[in-house]
């Protein structure tokens, strides 16, 4: 009776509410009476938050270092190293081959070679042909990438364990017998160039090409774009592609990365039976720069800007020169990157964002790499407000370079160290592509949990000492917006004449 009387006043609320006027008087429920012997309720006062009869409340621990699971590594009979990571926890087996061999050897004026020959790999293997392939990756309900890096080119695979064996069949054919289909060669790369011809259309990819010209140098290892400039693209055949992967996808020159419920014995044999005959072969294996990083005659400018009449909005950024991955410095600088722009609460994002409203998001990022890194700051603001962003990411940057740091910072980037650090081993796949990314800079798999020890032991005297690797001051500012609205914005910053390149990361 109670839940049909509650029901018929909803109604008639609604009634009022859609005439307009003051809901009727309904008659309500009468109280249920308590049963014989139940105390009676004391009346609701206002009181402490915390009664004195529960005690002092307890403290909580500090939260205990999280160390990842290091892999067992071993190399099989054709030479192949292997990083295996078992966890049988869950039915899934997440697979990383990483080859040492990434954009950073693109041969001169090929630009993107890597990237397109990884690309290729999966158009196409053993007795498949690329629909072929791809419907049957489908059917067993697994998940098939391949692609480059600067550093390395890679291929992954995650299935379901019961679906393991016939999965990873498939992946030995995409690793070892490509097909190289001319027809799939054809259709790829006219997508590819396609695909080069509209990124000129995105403001922050065209950022992305710009700020690694112009540290690096234009055409140099780390100076292109991974995915390849459209001038180059034209000319790079099939011819290219084939050999690049003779060099570069090959048994002693890739890790395979395995973590999830499979053996030592099981993926032993499997490589035994699908990958026993990929022999590295007896020609020389492609050329890596043994230290990539900026041309000795190349000298960055202070100010680039690329022109987009009309746009309503500009892409600042502010790029300098980083450190290796292996340098000791790397691990603490990432914790100051946090403080400064690697989070939500950073710095440049609580200014650019949640204080002037010119921008959804600004970040920064020390960039991880086998050579020289680079440190990097970018946001994508409101036109009318480049200047004044672009003032106010500079003085953050000062400060931070100047200062270091505070207390607060300094304890919130270390609880957020240790809960990305957790992040990034919590699956399967997380955990099997970070390994890659270590192998593919020449770290071994016990650099997380190292790095993470020295982050957590760090003072804020010894971040302070660090600080300055994110001065402004000889930085190059990239700006990607309209020219005629922008340019007297940098003006009265006192930047100086900018110079004018194209969106291949080109002066003009």
């Amino acid at each position: 009776m109670r839940a049909k009387l509650q029901g018929i006043a909803a109604a008639l609320l609604a009634a009022a509410a859609l005439a307009g006027c003051e809901p009727p008087v309904v008659a309500k429920a009468p109280p249920r009476k308590p049963p014989p012997g139940t105390p009676a309720k004391a009346p609701v006062t206002a009181g402490p938050a915390q009664p004195d009869w529960l005690g002092a409340r307890p403290a909580l621990d500090k939260p205990r270092p999280f160390t990842p699971p290091a892999p067992v590594v071993f190399e099989t009979a054709n030479g192949l190293k292997v990083w295996l990571l078992e966890r049988p926890a869950l039915p899934l087996v997440s697979i990383t081959v990483a080859i040492s061999a990434g954009s950073a050897a693109d041969p001169p004026k090929a630009a993107g070679l890597a990237s397109i020959t990884a690309d290729m790999l999966d158009e196409g293997a053993g007795r498949r042909d690329a629909v072929q392939l791809s419907s049957a990756i489908n059917d067993l309900g697994a998940s098939l990438g391949v692609g480059a890096r600067a550093d390395g080119s890679f291929a992954s695979l995650t299935v379901l364990k019961k679906n393991f064996t016939p999965a990873f069949a498939i992946l030995a054919d995409v690793l070892a017998r490509p097909r190289f289909d001319a027809k799939e060669w054809k259709r790829v790369s006219e997508l590819w160039q396609n695909a080069l011809k509209k990124r000129g259309d995105d403001p922050s990819q065209v950022s992305r090409v710009l700020t690694g010209a112009a540290l690096y140098g234009p055409g140099t290892a780390y100076g292109h774009p991974s995915d390849g400039v459209l001038s180059d693209a034209k000319s790079i055949g099939l011819p290219a592609v084939k050999a690049f992967y003779r060099g570069a996808w090959r048994p002693d020159r890739a890790v395979l990365v395995v973590t999830g419920a499979v053996t030592k014995d099981e993926i032993t044999k499997a490589i035994d039976r699908e990958l026993g005959g990929w022999k590295a072969p007896r020609g020389a294996p492609i050329e890596v720069p043994a230290n990539p990083g900026r041309d000795p005659q190349w000298k960055p400018p202070r100010l680039v800007l690329v022109d987009r009449p009309g746009a309503p909005q500009s892409v600042i950024a502010v790029v300098r020169e980083g450190v290796s991955a292996s340098d000791p410095r790397a691990p603490l600088l990432g914790l100051i990157n946090t403080a400064l722009g690697g989070s939500f609460t950073s710095r440049l994002n609580q200014n650019l964002r949640e204080e002037h409203g010119w921008s959804y998001g600004a970040r920064s990022v020390f960039s991880e790499a086998r050579g020289q890194g680079a440190f990097l700051a970018r946001a994508a603001v409101i036109t009318e407000a480049t200047g004044s962003a672009l003032k106010e990411m500079l003085a953050e940057l000062t400060k931070m370079a100047d200062s270091g740091l505070t207390q607060e910072e300094l304890s919130k980037v270390l609880a957020q160290d240790r809960a990305d650090l957790v992040e990034t081993y919590e699956t399967n796949g997380s955990a099997a592509a970070r390994l890659g990314v270590l192998a593919t800079l020449g770290l071994p798999p016990t650099f997380d949990a190292s790095a993470s020890q020295a982050r957590q032991k760090v003072t804020l005297a010894g971040l302070t000492e660090l600080s300055p690797a994110v001065d402004p001051k000889g930085a190059t500012i990239v700006v990607v917006g309209p020219l005629d609205k922008v340019s007297p914005q940098l003006q009265a910053l006192g930047l100086g004449e900018p110079q004018l390149w194209d969106p291949e990361g080109r002066p003009l």
